[in-house]
């Protein structure tokens, strides 16, 4: 078997009409699909839901789940808050800040954007607090090249010493040349 993609992520909100128009509004995500029941078809635990599901583009969706009678949602707070988080790739950086300033006109907190190098990112909290990343890529295949080189020799280090590997430093101390 070979997944072919991700069908979707599914989330919880806190309020289903309020998720599916801000995701409108900023993010510019259609509403395409509801499905409400009063039972849990897996479970068949007896527990109402509203289930939204908005177009991500180009196949890709994202899903939340309103649960009213359950305890206000809440976070793993083992978890670092800038930790979980879900990105969606923007066409230009040109884009990214177009939208940083309609967050910021709207007094949501952004921040960013933050130079990866191969990728230049803004975050922020969706409604329900979910962490988002826009991200628009800035990278070249000669970088992704080097990057590609290394992933492995990365990964064991990391897992022999759990320090971080110094195999792509030049990410983020500005010696990459091209």
């Amino acid at each position: 078997m070979q997944i072919r993609k991700i069908h979707h992520v599914a989330y919880r909100c806190k309020d289903a009409k309020q998720t599916v128009e801000w995701y409108g509004k900023y993010l510019n995500m259609n509403f395409i699909l509801a499905i409400a029941e009063n039972e849990v078809p897996s479970t068949k635990e007896p527990d109402p839901y509203m289930h939204i599901f908005l177009d991500a583009g180009n196949g890709n969706v994202l899903a939340f789940f309103e649960l009213p009678t359950k305890p206000p949602m809440g976070r793993d707070m083992n978890t670092p808050a800038w930790t979980q988080h879900l990105a969606f790739e923007v066409g230009s950086v040109d884009d990214l800040l177009e939208t940083k300033a309609r967050l910021e006109a709207d007094g949501i907190e952004v921040v960013g954007p933050t130079d990866h190098t191969i990728f230049k990112s803004i975050y922020f909290f969706d409604p329900s607090g979910h962490r988002l990343e826009l991200a628009a890529n800035t990278g070249t295949p000669k970088m992704a090249k080097m990057l590609d080189d290394v992933k492995w020799d990365m990964l064991n280090e990391w897992d022999k010493t759990r320090k971080a590997p110094q195999h792509a430093r030049w990410m983020h101390d500005g010696s990459y040349a091209e």
